[in-house]
C-alpha cells in the first residue's frame, strides 16, 4: 500500500491570508483569521488536521473560506456543484492563498453540517435530470430518505474515496457516539489510502484519530498545535464526566464556564 504521509495525501500544503485587508472588520477580525495573519501561514500536514476552539473563534468561517478558495461550492458538495440557496458565505475565501501539492486529488467533497439538506436536494435534482446515476455514489438512496446521521455516514462510506480531499465542518453534528466511531474508522481508512482531511469539530471522539494534527484556536486568537489530552473538547468532556454533579450544581447555580481554562468557578 502506498504510504499516506509525505507528499502523498497532501493536496493543500499551506494557507495564507493576502495582505491589505482591514483586520477591524468581519471576518478578518475573527480570532482564527487574525492569528493566520500574524503567523504568516497555516501549514497543513498530510492526513487529518482538526481545528478546535470555542464557538465564535472562526473555525467554520475558516473552513468555508478554504473550501471557496479551493473551488468548492460555498454550501457544500464536490467542486462540480454550482447551486446556490442563499449566499451567506463571507468574503474571506477571496483573500486566501492556497499552496497546493504536486498531486491532485482523485475526488473531493466539502461537507457543511448546517447546509447538507440543500446539498441533498441538489443531489436529487441532478439525479432526476438524467446522466450518470448519481445516487449510486451516495449508497443508492436519496439522503432525504435517510436520517441526517445515516446520510452523513452514507456520504463517507460511499461517496468518499481514496486519494481524496475532504473539508468537513462539524460532521459530528448529526452523529451518535457510535456513528462518530464509525466515521473515525472510515477517516482512518481513507487516510491510509492517501486522502487528506481538514475538519472543524467539537467531538473528542473524532479527535482521538491516530496520527491526526490538532490545531486549537484560543479565545485570544492564538492558533497552536496541541496533543489530544490538551485539546479543549477533550479536557472539558473529561472534567464533566469525572464530576457531573459538581458541574451541574455550578451551572444551575451561579457558576459559569471559562472556555479558555476549561474550569468552572
Amino acid at each position: 500500500m502506498t504510504p499516506a504521509y509525505g507528499t502523498y495525501g497532501r493536496f493543500i500544503q499551506q494557507i495564507r491570508l493576502a495582505s491589505g485587508v482591514d483586520h477591524s472588520r468581519y471576518p478578518f477580525s475573527l480570532p482564527a483569521v487574525r492569528q493566520l495573519a500574524c503567523s504568516g501561514a497555516l501549514a497543513l500536514a498530510p492526513g487529518v488536521t482538526f481545528l478546535v476552539g470555542e464557538n465564535g473563534a472562526g473555525k467554520s468561517t475558516l473552513i468555508e473560506a478554504i473550501a471557496v478558495a479551493a473551488g468548492f461550492n460555498p454550501e457544500g458538495g464536490s467542486r462540480n456543484f454550482r447551486f446556490a440557496t442563499r449566499a451567506t458565505e463571507s468574503v474571506l475565501g477571496d483573500h486566501l492563498i492556497l499552496t497546493r501539492g504536486i498531486r491532485k486529488p482523485r475526488t473531493d467533497f466539502f461537507l457543511r453540517a448546517e447546509s447538507y439538506y440543500n446539498v441533498a436536494s441538489e443531489i436529487e435534482r441532478l439525479h432526476r435530470a438524467g446522466g450518470p446515476p448519481l445516487l449510486r455514489a451516495y449508497g443508492g438512496v436519496s439522503p432525504h430518505e435517510r436520517s441526517h446521521g445515516q446520510s452523513f455516514l452514507d456520504l463517507a462510506t460511499h461517496r468518499f474515496g481514496p486519494e481524496g480531499l475532504y473539508l468537513l465542518d462539524e460532521p459530528e453534528a448529526a452523529l451518535s457516539v457510535q456513528s462518530c466511531l464509525a466515521l473515525l474508522s472510515r477517516m482512518h481508512e481513507l487516510v491510509e489510502q492517501g486522502s487528506q482531511f481538514l475538519v472543524a469539530t467539537h467531538s473528542p471522539i473524532l479527535l482521538a484519530l491516530p496520527g491526526a494534527t490538532i490545531m486549537e484556536i484560543s479565545d485570544e486568537g492564538t492558533l497552536e498545535q496541541v496533543d489530544f489530552d490538551q485539546a479543549l473538547p477533550v479536557r472539558l468532556t473529561r472534567e464533566f464526566l469525572g464530576a457531573p454533579g459538581r458541574f451541574l450544581n455550578n451551572l444551575l447555580g451561579t457558576g459559569e464556564i471559562n472556555g479558555t481554562q476549561g474550569s468552572w468557578h
